[in-house]
């Protein structure tokens, strides 16, 4: 039995980040992430944790118990959602669930995220738990109420989906605003030639506006198609581009982070293969924004006070 643990705070704040990025896999939003951790914490501070040998397990597996529970009541709003649905945003100038101490910290990307909700509630839970934090398959069996065998086999199977968006060759910071930045000019400029010259052939686009604000309401693929869609945008825009906010990357992608006509931010994350964008991600839901929205403001704040 464990040393008896007065101070609750002591064992959880060390591991806060850990338990976002566990809930920010299983459930695509920032936001309900720090919700998970704050009612793992509730949960934490109301237990016998004397009795509680292994804190991180204890809390990790708390984590994943309440984002499975979190997918259930959320089934029916993504079925209903408009248009494609995207991960909410990380910035990675931020304290990012990506911050966490693991080999596979850096598996934030929109692709690697996309692929992860595809996956069954349990395999996502299996996958996370194992690959990502190290969870022995017989802690995971007793949360899942599975055998271990039935945990191995669903951890094998999230493991096949996920190989290919796995297998991403990192990018260089300068190169990676290389490709952000030429991208950006771009589609300022409605430009379809340079657009040509940056995207892949088979690029996608996905746009999330949530319903709330305009956005395709399809995925469009193509480098032409593509390609005529932001120069039509251009061509449209009454006034001068947005302005960029920042240019970094998001959920470890090369993107930017724009402020547009309607006062709200949108972030762009481009997924790069052989040097080649050969998928766009554009956030716009404010529903998502809300931490780049906190981001945007101290942003102005230092601005304001380095003048």
């Amino acid at each position: 039995m464990a040393e008896g643990r007065a101070d609750p705070v002591e064992h959880f704040a060390p591991l806060r980040a850990e338990l976002i990025g566990l809930a920010y896999r299983m459930t695509g939003s920032l936001a309900t992430a720090e919700d998970i951790a704050q009612d793992t914490f509730l949960r934490w501070n109301a237990a016998d944790r004397a009795a509680i040998d292994v804190p991180r397990a204890w809390l990790l597996k708390a984590a994943a118990r309440l984002s499975l529970d979190h997918l259930k009541s959320a089934r029916h709003r993504r079925e209903q959602y408009v248009g494609p649905w995207l991960p909410e945003p990380v910035l990675d100038s931020e304290e990012a669930p990506q911050q966490a101490a693991h080999a596979h910290a850096q598996a934030v990307s929109v692709a690697f995220l996309l692929t992860l909700q595809r996956l069954s509630p349990a395999e996502r839970a299996v996958f996370i738990l194992h690959d990502l934090f190290e969870t022995p398959f017989a802690e995971i069996a007793g949360l899942l109420r599975r055998s271990e065998a039935a945990c191995r086999k669903l951890a094998t199977r999230a493991r096949a989906h996920l190989g290919e968006a796995e297998a991403r060759q990192p990018i260089a910071d300068a190169e990676a605003r290389r490709i952000a930045g030429a991208f950006l000019a771009a589609t300022r400029d409605g430009d379809e030639g340079a657009l040509r010259g940056l995207l892949a052939a088979e690029v996608v686009l996905h746009t999330d506006g949530g319903g709330i604000r305009p956005a395709a309401l399809n995925l469009i693929g193509g480098a032409e198609k593509v390609g005529r869609f932001f120069a039509g945008l251009a061509r449209k825009r009454a006034g001068p581009p947005a302005p960029l906010l920042r240019m970094g990357r998001v959920n470890s992608m090369p993107g930017y982070v724009t402020l547009e006509p309607d006062g709200l931010p949108q972030t762009t994350a481009l997924e790069v293969r052989d040097g080649r964008i050969a998928a766009i991600y554009i956030m716009r839901n404010p529903e998502k924004l809300g931490s780049v929205r906190a981001s945007a403001a101290a942003w102005a704040a230092r601005a304001r006070s380095a003048v």
